[in-house]
């Protein structure tokens, strides 16, 4: 496995392999590499010829009462991971070379970030969305992989990609979970052990909210209810309970012929998210 860190000698490496025909897939990552992570870049190997994973706990991401100077960061047992997946390139750069002096432009949508996350925290998918087409740019992949846990994010990627013409096929791995349904995330680290237990409660309210849909319950304030009984019975804090249309992110009143839920909790001081599908 390579370990590259500048922008150019990424390129360059991404120019050698499509000159010698090869199909790249990216796989951009914070670190912290969990059980998660790791299904996507075995993903990114059935689709392409070469993966390469990006680690960068990207700054303009975080707000400035959020977790960038203590999120979980573990560079050598991440790269042995990825190693042991069998991962081409890790692309590694610093934060003065993806954010050099003087750096100014951002890419923002206007309407899908306005729902879920998006509410809770300014400024947080310009971040995303910024750094994501810069990693593009540096990586030059034909498929980049993102996880669904994330499910916000994937649409906005998605839409960023249609709406900016990049000839980029945005593919989505399904969520990865604990024996107990928790679903894996890096700021799991930061859970004690009864913490850890009233997590569950997250997963349980998105099943509980399944199981009322497929009984005949269309009337999303009962699935909101629900859900945020689950949980707050579980000692954890509701940050936003949601059902939505899966395409728009819009909360609905009824369920629909599709519909997702979506919670955002916090366990302690962690905050944690998840979804699941209620309709396709």
């Amino acid at each position: 496995m390579e370990k590259i860190e500048t922008i150019g000698a990424m390129q360059q490496l991404a120019r050698k392999w499509l000159l010698e025909g090869h199909t790249i897939a990216v796989v951009p990552t914070m670190g912290a590499l969990h059980q998660g992570h790791l299904s996507l870049i075995d993903l990114a190997r059935q689709h392409a010829d070469k993966v390469v994973a990006t680690i960068f706990v990207n700054p303009t991401q975080f707000g400035p009462n959020e977790d960038f100077d203590g999120y979980p960061r573990n560079s050598e047992a991440d790269e042995l991971q990825l190693q042991a997946h069998l991962t081409d390139a890790l692309f590694m750069p610093t934060s003065k070379e993806m954010y050099p002096d003087g750096f100014e432009t951002r890419v923002e949508l206007t309407r899908l970030p306005l729902h879920l996350c998006g509410m809770r925290r300014e400024g947080h998918f310009v971040g995303v969305t910024t750094v994501v087409l810069k990693l593009f740019n540096a990586v030059q992949p034909q498929l980049a992989v993102f996880g669904e846990k994330d499910y916000q994010q994937l649409m906005i990627v998605r839409k960023m990609v249609r709406d900016l013409n990049l000839p980029v096929e945005i593919i989505a791995g399904p969520t990865v979970r604990a024996e107990d349904g928790l679903a894996m995330s890096s700021r799991n680290r930061y859970l004690d052990i009864h913490e850890r237990k009233a997590a569950i409660s997250i997963y349980q309210a998105l099943v509980r909210a399944r199981q009322l849909v497929n009984s005949g319950t269309v009337d999303t304030i009962i699935l909101r209810q629900a859900m945020t009984e689950i949980i707050e019975q579980a000692g954890a804090n509701v940050d936003y309970v949601a059902v939505i249309h899966p395409e728009s992110l819009e909360e609905l009143n009824v369920v629909g012929a599709k519909a997702h839920a979506a919670i955002a909790a916090f366990v302690g001081r962690t905050r944690l998210i998840d979804n699941i599908r209620l309709k396709d």
